[in-house]
């Protein structure tokens, strides 16, 4: 049986979209050195790489991923900034998405050689952290085929809707981005891009699929105990 990991997990609070995109490039540098001047007789298994957790509400902000079109942006550069809505063109996965008030972020810096090199095997636990904790709340949510991400109803044409995106870079086996799952978030501020690049599906929320806002440290409490039962992982709060 695997070692169970230990994840230094910390909440940035509200943070502004590039100064929390510089907080993980520098996490995932400081790893990579590590690997870099490592030597062939340590095991990837047994370097000294630390895993990370951080959770994070951002202003309204537009974000591009490396694959995305920016035509997927439906509203002019003098509109958005008039909305006070912030846009990078970032290099993660993925389309086209928002972050904003109300939306919990979450960005695992985890070296994958402690868990297992499989980037889909990833991908498919964070969606399962995402899928019971709104189980959790009583929400039924799922997959679809082909997408990555977190639905509800996916497989009923015409009443899907995406509750949580995601969007990952990998360097050396070493993650960066994450997920942003709606809790309270206002689902106006999508209706100015194609999210994800995916025509004629909607966006939903915790709070529109149970009609009443939902306590975001809730939310925060049970994610974390997921991602510690689906990454066999332990969470350690960093100062």
């Amino acid at each position: 049986m695997r070692e169970k990991q230990i994840v230094e997990f910390k909440d940035l609070g509200r943070v502004e979209y590039k100064a929390a995109w510089d907080y993980q490039e520098s996490l995932l540098q400081k790893n990579l050195r590590i690997k870099k001047e490592a030597t062939d007789a340590i095991a990837n298994c047994q370097l000294p790489t630390a895993n990370y957790l951080l959770f994070v509400e951002h202003p309204p902000v537009y974000t591009l991923g490396k694959s995305g079109k920016i035509e997927h942006v439906l509203i002019n550069e003098e509109e958005r900034k008039a909305r006070g809505i912030e846009f990078y063109h970032t290099n993660r996965g993925g389309d086209i998405t928002f972050h904003g008030p109300q939306q919990i972020v979450g960005y695992p810096i985890l070296d994958l050689e402690k868990f297992y090199t499989d980037i889909g095997r990833y991908l498919r636990e964070l969606e399962e952290v995402i899928i019971l904790t709104l189980a959790d709340f009583g929400i039924n949510a799922g997959r679809s085929k082909g997408e990555t991400g977190v639905w509800i109803d996916a497989d009923a044409k015409g009443r899907e809707r995406k509750i949580c995106a995601m969007g990952v870079r990998c360097s050396r086996w070493i993650t960066m981005h994450g997920f942003a799952l709606n809790v309270n978030t206002d689902l106006s501020y999508f209706n100015h891009i194609i999210p994800c690049g995916i025509q004629n599906k909607k966006v939903t929320s915790m709070k529109e699929e149970l009609g009443s806002e939902v306590p975001v440290e809730d939310v925060k409490e049970s994610l974390k105990r997921n991602f510690e039962k689906v990454f066999f992982a332990e969470l350690r709060e960093k100062d």
